[in-house]
């Protein structure tokens, strides 16, 4: 016991070390306190259930009620009776903390913050990683299966950083992992006495002998080989952010910093990431000669894919040379001036873009591993980054009237631009709702007006931080239906409206205008980061629309062609409006008033366009995930039920004759055994076996190197006690399967199976009340046996490797070069 012990804590502690990989996630180290307590809490379950001599699944469950003890403790909800006894309003909580962690996981970016949901799915997941190498290392006594779920744990930072993984956590849990399975081997190694070298001379048990101390060497240098060739491959270490450079799949991990090149990262996760941001922090100091500017930009994501849209690598020349003029694109209706603008980055932003308005002409201060992206608007480079860069740009800002918009033509079909702007995954809901909006509208700046004013207050939509974010087709469904969220949504979801109405569309990142402005000088802050919807005119070229509530976003700016569709549309002019008019009613940062939520509607139905009550899914959940337990439950005893009945094959009866008489006159129908001899022989197998398992059921004592006539006489004295129907019943059993293992005929015309029930009564009769119940619900015998499969799978699994491995040391180059030699 206290060998089990010992590998228990050790099995915690090792656990503890293999979560040493979240460090790199976390800003802070409450997880590893609040893990710590988690897992202590678990071992010392274990190490309790154990005292008692519990079976695994008692000590399962010991270990999973500690766990839940523990996160209630850690992670109260309100409705505990006291501070560490769950109810259900707790498991309620803990299921909308389980939801919140993937709005979270979504929004920010690594290093996360200590949020409550992100602290409870952490903690939760090591608590039951724990469980899981405790059951393994000390249940079933395979330390080094442990090593998967350990495994499961680094995998986080591997997922969440894309191209490098940092080193020092991987030699942690690596350390933790050996420690195991050297403890367990000790402990083995102790259950034979001394220790003894090739020599005989015997030593102490921490003394090395040549294997052992090769075995460690082994180790270290596998470990040591693991964590150094890794970083020595090129193209498998870099930093940890390659968000933006190379040819990418629009993965990131939603951090506005550190450079690579243009197209890995998520933009929409790393707006989220700054937004949800607890602390402002500077970002861009801009200064220009326009009084009202527009959005300065340094991002487009323009590929849709099923999955959401997606960001791809820019192309351009050198910004050091000749840059396009958008004076082609002047015409009736249309006014174009130049104005001068002065960024400086602040060293918190590092990425391989650079801030811009839109058509910027000349650029001074950035050499030439600065390039411009004409079609997407962006400046970029692979091989700087923007962190402390200081230049200075001209621009032509041009504006439109609504009139001659209207005058734009629908692009070819065969145009470049609507071939790849226009594409959109299929969604049956987003079709008929553009259908619905756009019927009637004879021009695309109508269509796109339609789809514009539907994103209004009117119509239910609100703004919120704390929504579930996404672009892929479902979350587009969702936010429609909810009708509420903020900018990464709103842009999302009018980019893919406009596409489905046939009209090229694309969602850009950048920075509002700031509130913090010294004259022609603004600061711009993470809360001043946006997207917007660019939806492309023909001979106009890409024009902004912002769907996104003004009231919910810091400086932003409407225009006579794109008004806020709260509020009366303004007089057409030929020049961009003031920033919106405040809402009285509304915050003036990125949070919403809460009044607002409680106007908003629960959804819209796409068919008719009227609201719809959407009930919680949490509960249904919550009742499969029971259900799912119960049949898993049950499983053992629905075995033991189908091999009793497999076991209770109908034997053939014997003769009329042979029937007893009741003392009336009337004969009484007995199932007995049937006269064919190796029948015999297998019905009175199946019924020793069959007895044997009832007895490990209830608990009685079972030795298999006796004979059934012995162990039928124990138990006919121990057992069954002074009830002789039983003692004659066990007996006859007894009698049975000795004649069927060693004499030449076996016992036949004998009622077995009412001596098997009659046996099977008396045993449950003689047992405690936990016995009886643990022999229905989950049988004992059952359990061993099924625990005997798994270390003999196991065990011909090890065979099998070793057959493998003999066989492709026949082809080891250096013994077929010896053989050919020889």
């Amino acid at each position: 016991m206290n060998a089990s012990r010992n590998i228990g804590f050790v099995a915690a502690a090792a656990t503890l070390l293999a979560a040493a990989p979240l460090s790199s996630i976390f800003q802070q180290w409450t997880w590893l306190i609040q893990s710590a307590i988690a897992v202590a809490v678990v071992a010392g379950a274990a190490a309790l259930t154990r005292l008692v001599r519990a079976p695994l699944w008692g000590q399962v469950l010991g270990m999973l009620a500690g766990l839940l003890l523990a996160l209630t403790w850690l992670f109260p909800g309100g409705g505990e009776l006291v501070a560490f006894l769950p109810t259900p309003a707790t498991l309620a909580h803990f299921g909308e903390l389980a939801q919140g962690s993937l709005q979270d996981m979504r929004s920010y970016g690594v290093k996360v913050p200590d949020t409550t949901p992100l602290l409870f799915i952490s903690v939760l997941g090591v608590g039951s990683v724990a469980i899981v190498v405790d059951v393994l290392a000390v249940g079933l006594r395979r330390p080094a299966l442990a090593g998967l779920p350990m495994l499961a744990i680094y995998s986080v930072p591997v997922a969440v950083y894309v191209d490098s993984v940092p080193a020092l956590p991987f030699v942690v849990g690596a350390a933790g992992y050996l420690w195991l399975l050297v403890t367990d081997n000790v402990d083995r190694v102790r259950r034979f006495g001394r220790r003894f070298t090739g020599e005989g001379r015997d030593v102490d048990v921490w003394e090395s002998s040549p294997l052992a101390a090769a075995g460690r060497r082994l180790a270290v240098v596998g470990v040591v080989l693991a964590v150094v060739l890794p970083l020595a491959v090129p193209g498998m270490s870099g930093g940890l952010l390659d968000q933006f450079n190379t040819a990418g799949n629009g993965t990131g991990n939603g951090r506005l910093g550190q450079g690579g090149g243009p197209g890995r990262i998520d933009l929409f996760a790393a707006l989220s990431g700054q937004l949800n941001q607890s602390e402002v922090a500077d970002m861009v100091t801009v200064t220009t000669t326009e009084q009202n500017p527009f959005y300065l930009r340094f991002g487009v994501a323009d590929e849709l894919r099923p999955d959401g849209f997606r960001v791809r690598p820019p192309n351009g020349r050198p910004v050091n040379r000749d840059l396009p003029d958008p004076a082609d694109r002047a015409q009736a209706g249309v006014e174009q001036q130049t104005y001068r603008a002065t960024v400086e980055v602040n060293r918190s932003l590092n990425m391989p873009f650079v801030p811009v308005y839109t058509d910027p002409v000349s650029f001074d201060g950035l050499n030439g591993n600065w390039s411009y992206d004409q079609n997407l608007g962006v400046v970029f480079s692979n091989r700087d980054n923007s962190r402390g860069k200081r230049y200075s740009f001209e621009y032509v800002r041009s504006t439109y009237t609504p009139a001659a918009l209207r005058r734009a033509r629908p692009l070819p079909a065969d145009h470049p631009i609507r071939l790849q702007q226009t594409r959109t995954p299929e969604v049956r809901e987003v079709s008929v709702l553009v259908n619905r909006l756009v019927e009637g509208k004879s021009t695309d700046y109508d269509r796109v007006r339609a789809l514009y004013d539907y994103f209004s207050r009117e119509n239910g939509f609100s703004y919120s931080l704390s929504t579930k974010g996404g672009t892929s087709g479902q979350e587009i469904v969702d936010f429609l239906t909810n009708k509420v969220g903020y900018c990464q949504q709103y842009a999302a979801a009018l980019a893919w409206l406009v596409r489905e109405a046939g009209i090229p569309a694309r969602v850009a990142f950048g920075f509002t205008n700031g509130s913090s402005v010294d004259g022609d000088t603004a600061v711009l802050t993470n809360r001043n980061l946006h997207a917007w919807t660019e939806v492309y005119f023909d001979r106009f070229g890409w024009v902004p629309f912002d769907a996104t509530p003004a009231y919910g976003v810091q400086g932003s700016t409407r225009s006579a062609w794109a008004p806020d569709s709260d509020a009366p549309d303004p007089e057409p002019s030929d020049t961009a409006a003031p920033a919106a008019p405040e809402d009285p009613g509304a915050t003036a940062g990125p949070q919403r008033d809460e009044a607002i939520d409680k106007d908003t509607d629960a959804g819209f139905d796409p068919t008719t366009g009227a609201p719809v009550e959407r009930a919680p899914t949490w509960p249904w959940w919550t009742l499969g995930a029971l259900l799912a337990l119960a049949a898993l439950l049950a499983l053992p005893a629905l075995r033991r039920r189908a091999l009793r009945r497999q076991r209770h094959r109908r034997p053939v009866p014997v003769a009329a004759g042979a029937a007893p008489d009741d003392g009336a006159g009337a004969s009484i129908p007995m199932t007995v055994l049937g006269a064919d001899a190796e029948r015999a022989r297998a019905d009175a197998h199946a019924a020793w076996d069959e007895l044997l398992d009832t007895l490990v059921d209830y608990r009685v004592r079972v030795d298999r190197t006796e004979t059934p006539r012995a162990t039928a006489e124990r138990l006919a004295r121990e057992a069954v006690g002074e009830d002789a129907g039983s003692a004659t019943a066990v007996r006859l059993l007894g009698r049975a399967e000795e004649r069927a293992r060693y004499a030449r005929d076996p016992l036949t015309g004998e009622p077995l199976h009412p001596a098997l029930r009659t046996v099977r009564d008396t045993l449950a009769a003689r047992a405690d009340r936990r016995t009886r119940l643990l022999a229905a619900v989950l049988p004992p015998s059952v359990l061993l046996r099924w625990r005997a499969s798994l270390g003999d799978s196991s065990a011909r699994l090890v065979t099998a490797s070793g057959r493998v491995r003999r066989l492709l040391l026949r082809w080891n180059p250096r013994r077929l070069l010896a053989t050919r030699r020889a």
